[in-house]
């Protein structure tokens, strides 16, 4: 298969990564967050290549695997979890330690064990790992930024998954026969320069695609433990059990000298590469229809986050089953900032639409919540959202047309919830949770566009009782 990306003659590590990290946002092949820069991207399509691993011998043989927390790999955690596996993920940049076992309840059902999978279950799931552990890992799951069909990888360019590996080398846990695999999108496999890969660099045995499977054969060996030449102190203070490791093999009459962090490079690994500053990206709108193509639209670098305001919320459906529920519903989640509970007025019993004077953050992010089933039930939703912690400050409810929209105080809060909520089956139907279409001034969507109302005008809105004609909620607008 000819290559999506051609790398041009004399190109640098962090070339290529800028070039993947473009064309990706340039063809919209990525979902939730964007933009993709300096991460792992979460390509479309990760879910199918992650199913791919199922197939491998390597995986099916497998009793101890450790894969990456980004969101890309999150299915790839979730197979392992239900294969009944036991599941290594890394600490996210090695804060807190080395390894996370993630423990799910027993007898835990699939979305107990999707909830475990996501990044939030990774927190609140996990029994740590230390450097004396005896641990065995059969196979290892990576993000990645480039690779080539010979195996070769380049990562985001913090160095984590290769010291992750040469840790692992050093307390045991892994060999030159353990297996690693990486999860790409199909743009990402590409013909890497040879003399890019340095003795630290870590390669892969398999590439898994959303089309293919690529067993790389690959003849460049992996790293041999942490070559502590190409770390420099303030990395280690950083890293503490990094810090802590250099002190059980300088125990072990290993040579443990650092390395000198070279003029106007990042602390960190030295690959000999300056690494380029990050460049400060405006905050984004991102603009979502219902099919889930993304426009985004720029808004100034000097624009400020607006101060958080308590929101005063609507009562949901009356043929919800009521205040009761309600109260419920209520109680505090992820999917606002903590204090920032749901307060809705009660309801008269035959009043079709309540007025309510909505006092919501100036700018909120709105997550599009499409295929809903018919007859699905706002209470079986309202349901769902709490056992997933995905609480939003207002819920506005269109039943009629298959989707809801799930107000958020900010995008930190949205795209948590937006984890939560992937991959979320609702009387066996999948549901699609993506950012909403408009975000234009802090304006949520449900709110017609057709006129303007002053921000302290009190707004008649109303959830119908369950999947009734809801013609007269206000709808997004396409």
């Amino acid at each position: 298969m000819e290559p999506a990306i051609q790398i041009n003659p004399g190109a640098t590590k962090w070339d290529i990564r800028q070039k993947v990290w473009d064309y990706i946002e340039e063809n919209n092949l990525a979902n939730f967050p964007r933009p993709v820069h300096n991460r792992i991207p979460n390509f479309k399509g990760a879910i199918q290549a992650c199913n791919r691993l199922t197939d491998l011998q390597e995986f099916k043989s497998s009793k101890t695997v450790k894969v990456n927390p980004d969101r890309p790999q999150q299915q790839a955690r979730f197979l392992t979890l239900e294969a009944g596996k036991t599941l290594l993920v890394p600490t996210p940049r090695l804060r807190t330690g080395l390894f996370n076992n993630i423990t799910p309840p027993e007898g835990a059902s699939k979305e107990q064990l999707r909830i475990c999978s996501s990044s939030q279950g990774v927190k609140d799931f996990s029994v740590p790992v230390g450097l004396d552990s005896k641990v065995k890992v059969d196979l290892v799951v990576v993000g990645s930024v480039a690779v080539s069909e010979k195996g070769l990888r380049i990562g985001k360019g913090e160095g984590f998954a290769d010291l992750e590996y040469g840790m692992m080398v050093s307390m045991g846990a892994v060999n030159e026969s353990t297996v690693v695999v990486t999860i790409v999108h199909d743009c990402q496999v590409m013909d890497l320069p040879e003399e890019l890969i340095e003795s630290h660099d870590l390669t892969v045995d398999y590439i898994l695609t959303p089309t293919r499977v690529i067993e790389t054969k690959c003849q460049t060996p992996k790293p041999q433990g942490i070559i502590w030449t190409k770390l420099d102190p303030e990395k280690l203070e950083k890293i503490p059990v990094l810090k802590k490791l250099r002190e059980l093999e300088e125990e072990g009459g290993k040579d443990v000298t650092l390395g000198v962090a070279p003029e106007g490079t990042e602390p960190g690994l030295h690959t000999g590469q300056t690494k380029r500053p990050p460049r400060r990206r405006p905050r984004r709108n991102i603009q979502q229809d219902d099919e889930g193509e993304s426009k985004q639209e720029k808004i100034g670098d000097s624009d400020q986050k607006p101060r958080q305001r308590p929101p005063r919320v609507r009562k949901e459906g009356r043929g919800d089953g009521g205040g009761e529920n309600d109260r419920e519903f209520n109680k505090r989640g992820r999917g606002g900032r903590r204090g920032d509970n749901m307060r809705e007025k009660d309801q008269e019993e035959g009043a079709s639409e309540v007025p309510t004077q909505r006092r919501l953050p100036l700018s909120v992010t709105t997550v599009y919540l499409g295929g809903i089933p018919a007859g699905l039930r706002v209470s079986e939703l309202k349901t769902a959202l709490r056992e997933r912690e995905a609480i939003p400050l207002r819920l506005t409810w269109q039943g009629a047309q298959h989707r809801a929209f799930l107000d958020y105080s900010d995008p930190q809060a949205a795209e948590v919830a937006l984890e939560s909520l992937q991959d979320l089956s609702l009387n066996g139907h999948s549901l699609q949770a993506e950012l909403a279409k408009s975000q234009r001034g802090g304006k949520r969507a449900g709110q017609s566009n057709r006129r303007e109302r002053p921000p302290t005008a009190p707004e008649n809105t109303t959830d119908p009782p369950e999947a009734e004609n809801d013609t007269n909620e206000k709808a997004e607008q396409e």
